[in-house]
């Protein structure tokens, strides 16, 4: 089918008359990009490689904020070039819009504390609903000036004068705070001991975080409370970005939910990459899976999916995905852990809850977990909320149930512009 000639309002889905199978390599990580880019901005020695960067919405943000300070990027082919500043950034000459991109607007903020003037971030209407207080806080206790609207952006910093010492974080609502404030700590110039209260939801992406410092030459040491951080700035690298496991949660349950079979290459057995918790629970759901160097292989069950009880506060990305894998289950399952959900481009559980109903399942949210009832599935008009997870977690309802319509299937540009393209590839 021409791609092209679809409505650019609407994607309608066309379901598979046999299982998927196919091998898929999903774009590069939208974390590890993003963590590079800042990294590589940072460092010492010259120009850093980084090949299989993720070229999307949430980069383009960061790589248009990057430029505003100054930075030098050639993204023109792979490997992109970025020439660090060892720390000296440039006062921009405007706002840094960072769009709809969670990842930019708190790597950012930190960032922006190192800049010698005066900086304001700022994003979509939704950005502007998206906390960062608990970040500011951080930053004001290091020495930074920082203002908010009731502690969401616009954030205005008054740039410059950070000192190190002890700092306090709360890592509850979002881990990205603690990693905004881990990637900045090594150019301060003294030791910074990070001390998180609350709580860390998804600490295996400030994992993620650590090593991807110490591949640039930081020096991090955990605590029982925190982080200790040396003063060592950072050096050019070299950095191979791996496939994003975030990415990857689709073609996978697509695999899952027909009874088929999917390769997803570019995520080494070696990943730390939290999403990858996923396949832990496709296995649970009857899904038999391999992984080796050359990829994660996923075949789906022919006898349909076992219902599942599962935590999946370290890989909350991929819970939409899998709570599709739900509806195709024997029975109801709960997905635990979701609470930061809430805070992402929309409110991600109720959003799953409505469009759950809409294709004739059932939802009912308890705390922070999901619980997903199988129904009667029929056609509908899918609502994406301007949310790129949405609109591919809820096509692959298509790939099984005859008239599926996505609204909105631009706003999958955010972290996989082709992703359509891929749904097409693996239908046959």
């Amino acid at each position: 089918m021409n791609i092209d000639a679809r409505p650019t309002d609407v994607y309608v889905v066309d379901p598979v008359t046999d299982p998927v199978e196919a091998v898929v390599r999903p774009p590069g990580s939208k974390s590890g990009t993003n963590r590079a880019l800042i990294l590589a901005s940072m460092a010492s020695g010259g120009v850093s490689r980084l090949w299989g960067a993720l070229d999307a919405d949430d980069t383009v943000v960061m790589r248009s904020c990057l430029r505003s300070l100054g930075v030098m990027i050639d993204d023109v082919e792979d490997p992109w070039l970025v020439l660090g500043s060892e720390g000296r950034f440039q006062v921009p000459s405007s706002v840094l819009d960072v769009g709809a991109s969670g990842t930019t607007a708190r790597f950012i903020t930190a960032l922006a504390a190192l800049v010698p003037g005066a900086v304001e971030i700022d994003g979509t209407p939704r950005m502007r609903e998206r906390p960062i207080g608990d970040l500011t806080a951080a930053l004001a206790q290091l020495g930074a000036q920082v203002e908010t609207a009731s502690g969401n952006p616009p954030v205005r910093i008054a740039g410059g004068g950070l000192t190190g010492g002890s700092v306090t974080i709360n890592g509850s609502r979002s881990s990205q705070f603690v990693s905004a404030l881990l990637m900045i700590a090594p150019m301060i110039g003294d030791r910074v001991t990070i001390h998180v209260e609350g709580g860390l939801v998804s600490h295996r992406y400030v994992n993620t975080t650590v090593e991807m410092m110490r591949a640039f030459g930081a020096e991090v040491n955990t605590t029982p409370t925190g982080y200790l951080v040396e003063p060592t700035g950072y050096k050019k690298t070299h950095l191979e970005i791996e496939a994003d496991a975030s990415a990857a949660a689709y073609p996978l349950v697509a695999a899952a939910i027909t009874g088929g079979r999917i390769g997803v290459e570019g995520i080494p057995t070696t990943s730390t990459q939290p999403d990858l918790a996923l396949l832990s629970a496709l296995e649970q759901m009857g899904c038999v899976m391999r992984h080796t160097d050359a990829r994660i292989e996923i075949e789906g069950p022919s006898t349909g999916l076992a219902a599942i009880d599962v935590d999946m506060s370290d890989a909350p990305d991929a819970s939409l995905a899998l709570a599709i894998a739900c509806l195709f289950a024997d029975g109801p399952s709960r997905i635990g852990g979701l609470s930061t959900l809430r805070h992402k481009e929309t409110d991600r559980l109720e959003a799953l809850r409505n469009e759950i109903a809409r294709v004739g399942g059932s939802a009912q949210i308890e705390g922070d977990e999901l619980v997903v009832t199988p129904g009667r599935l029929g056609p509908a008009r899918i609502e994406t909320y301007d949310d790129h997870r949405m609109a591919m977690s809820f096509a692959l309802v298509g790939l099984v149930v005859e008239g599926i319509e996505i609204l909105d299937p631009g706003c999958v540009a955010k972290t996989w512009p082709r992703y359509f393209e891929m749904l097409e590839g693996i239908r046959g």
